[in-house]
């Protein structure tokens, strides 16, 4: 595993690390500032969680949802009280975290910061940090590099202490095997269906029915508002394009920044790898002397050698074959030996982490300077993207000023700034992502605001991302409304003799169960099936947890399922045996998973105690008041 000293190098075993760990941290730049209103939702001792920083977090955390659910994501899933208490629970939990790091003189340094944000992609261009893209990526998120960092410094302090708890738990093996053979043991199962449409003939509905029910639940039946919409949209980018750049620029820029074009040099190497954890130390390096005379004795068989003797199983199938890599890529000894290298010269044994190598050197690629023409466009990009974050500023406002000063027409804005007026497809008043630059929850609001529907004047510039104003002006609009009952009289009948059978089948079916259990089996099961905790596939999926549950002490055993929409299953349970014995791999996959819950549960019982230790209190009322 050679890529194995490319890819696993200490900065990305570092930051790995850390994202792994069994507790997840968030927002704690807002929690460090104490300036908010009204009533504290929590205080720890002397340590106060006030409305302002809670709300922020509540935001924070719909804003996660939103990018992970996009369409399907509804702004009511935090409007909850299980779920704001959810939140606080985890505020409460850092503020705990932070006070015994503070005591334990928990720290994390400049050089643990440098790492975690060198290793993160999003700030890479073409595989190595970029400042530029580090500082854009954070305006994009209306933050700061010192806040940033900040932030990043308190999480890796909470992650060390989580971290240090959750690793010092430990699974027995006589637990472990036991939990593992639990997930490999088999079942012999018949299942009995009792289908919905058994039942289905059955059910006479009264003649109201359907209407009572209607009325009874008028909001299913409501059409929500909707409304189409105009809009521009004003970015840095579109100034950019707009503008011109010269070649003189180009050149100028070119000569002033030359360093950025220099392509380092590169070199192509094989390797043959005898791991010192196979072998052991001593005897991984008297191996490599035995593989190095061989290839000083026919150096043309050092592929075929490598093939045979390599322990990287990256290279290995390769002839040793690593492609061409620059500084930085491999570790110090192994990159110091190559560079050593004339082209077709193999070293001596070098000693690394990995165990000991011998190396080829099989090609070189001299440092160059990429000529201006292959680089043009990329300088006459970003020229213009330069020029354009300056002029954005002076535009935005006069863009804001034009949609507020001329509400009745976009064209305006739109002839000013060279923009496209645009027309929506038909709109709800809950943001969506989907709908693009129209999924913003502010302009929704403003679109949707009672000025904008009635006298069809222009929203106010919203900022829906970093340089990007949006200004919308409603012109369809469909308002709320009750669907007629004629037209959702059949669904609704549809769905109440579906409830109906299914209480039918429900019943029935704990009837036979009861019968079943009393030792009176006459039914005609169907084929047995062998299932797993592990591969349950064969099972509806509202029967999992009973099958497993079932008593195995006395065969056969019998239980039931109500499997809403679809009826009733009853299941006979009449073979238990052993799993068979897992490979390695998959063993040690779900030894790790166990030794996650295990960390996790650690964690959770150490902030059981710190809960104990320190008066934490909470005002409910706070909790559950709304944000203004």
């Amino acid at each position: 595993m050679f890529d194995a000293v490319r890819n696993n190098k200490r900065i990305v075993q570092v930051f790995l690390a850390l994202i792994t760990l069994p507790f997840a941290f968030f927002g704690v730049e807002s929690y460090m500032r104490n300036d908010g209103s009204g009533g504290d939702v929590a205080t720890i001792g002397d340590i106060k969680i006030t409305q302002q920083q809670f709300q922020q977090t509540l935001r924070e955390q719909q804003e996660r949802l939103r990018t992970q659910l996009g369409g399907q994501f509804d702004p009511k899933m935090l409007d909850n009280p299980e779920a704001r208490k959810a939140v606080l629970d985890d505020l409460i939990n850092q503020r705990l975290l932070l006070v015994e790091a503070s005591k334990k003189h928990m720290f994390a340094g400049d050089n643990a910061v440098r790492q975690a944000i060198g290793a993160i992609d999003a700030f890479k261009v073409d595989g190595k940090f970029s400042v530029e893209r580090y500082e854009a990526a954070l305006r994009g998120q209306g933050m700061s590099p010192a806040g940033f960092e900040a932030q990043l410094r308190q999480d890796l302090t909470l992650q060390q202490l989580a971290g240090a708890i959750g690793q010092s738990g430990v699974v027995s093996r006589t637990v472990a095997d036991r939990l593992l053979a639990l997930q490999t043991e088999k079942r012999e199962v018949m299942e009995y269906r009792l289908n919905l449409d058994t039942y289905l003939g059955k059910i006479k509905l009264a003649d109201d029915a359907a209407k009572k029910f209607y009325d009874e639940n008028a909001k299913q039946f409501e059409l929500p508002e909707q409304a189409k919409a105009e809009y521009v949209v004003l970015s840095m980018d579109a100034i950019a394009s707009q503008l011109a750049v010269t070649d003189a620029e180009i050149k100028a820029w070119y000569d002033g920044h030359k360093d950025r074009f220099q392509v380092p040099e590169e070199r192509r190497a094989s390797h043959i790898l005898i791991a010192s954890e196979k072998l052991g130390k001593d005897k991984a390096k008297a191996k490599a002397e035995e593989v190095l005379a061989e290839i000083r004795k026919n150096p043309a068989a050092f592929a075929d050698l490598a093939k045979k003797n390599s322990d990287d199983p990256g290279s290995a199938s390769k002839g040793g074959d690593l492609g061409f890599f620059g500084r930085g890529a491999m570790v110090k000894s192994f990159e110091d030996a190559t560079m050593s290298l004339k082209e077709g010269e193999i070293s001596g044994v070098v000693e690394s982490d990995f165990g000991f190598h011998i190396i080829k050197l099989t090609g070189i690629h001299a440092a160059k300077e990429k000529p201006l023409a292959e680089v043009r466009g990329e300088i006459e990009s970003e020229l213009k993207k330069s020029a354009g974050s300056r002029k954005f500023a002076e535009a935005a406002e006069a863009f804001s000023n034009i949609v507020y000063e001329q509400p009745d027409s976009l064209k305006p804005v739109a002839e000013k700034f060279k923009l496209t007026v645009k027309t929506s497809d038909w709109l709800g008043r809950q943001a969506n992502p989907a709908n693009g630059v129209l999924g913003n929850e502010k302009l929704m609001a403003a679109l949707f605001s009672d000025d904008s529907v009635k006298n069809r004047r222009n929203t106010e510039a919203v900022e829906i991302a970093a340089n990007t104003l949006v200004a919308a002006r409603l012109v369809d609009y469909k308002a709320k409304a009750l669907q007629p009952f004629d037209g959702v009289k059949a669904n609704i009948e549809n769905l109440l003799r579906s409830k109906e059978a299914q209480a039918l089948a429900a019943k029935d079916g704990e009837a036979r169960l009861e019968a079943l259990k009393k030792g009176d089996d006459k039914l005609t099961w169907g084929t047995a099936k062998l299932v797993s905790r592990m591969d349950a596939r064969q099972l509806a999926p509202a029967a999992g947890q009973t099958i497993f549950r079932m008593d195995t002490s006395k065969l056969p055993s019998y239980a039931g399922v109500e499997l809403p929409g679809s009826g009733y299953a009853l299941y006979k349970l009449s073979k238990v045996q052993p799993g068979e014995q897992l490979n390695e791999a998959t063993r040690q996959g779900m030894l790790k998973q166990l030794g996650n819950l295990v960390a996790k549960e650690d964690v959770q019982l150490y902030l059981a105690a710190l809960r104990s230790r320190y008066k934490v209190e909470v005002n409910q009322a706070a909790l559950e008041a709304k944000e203004k």
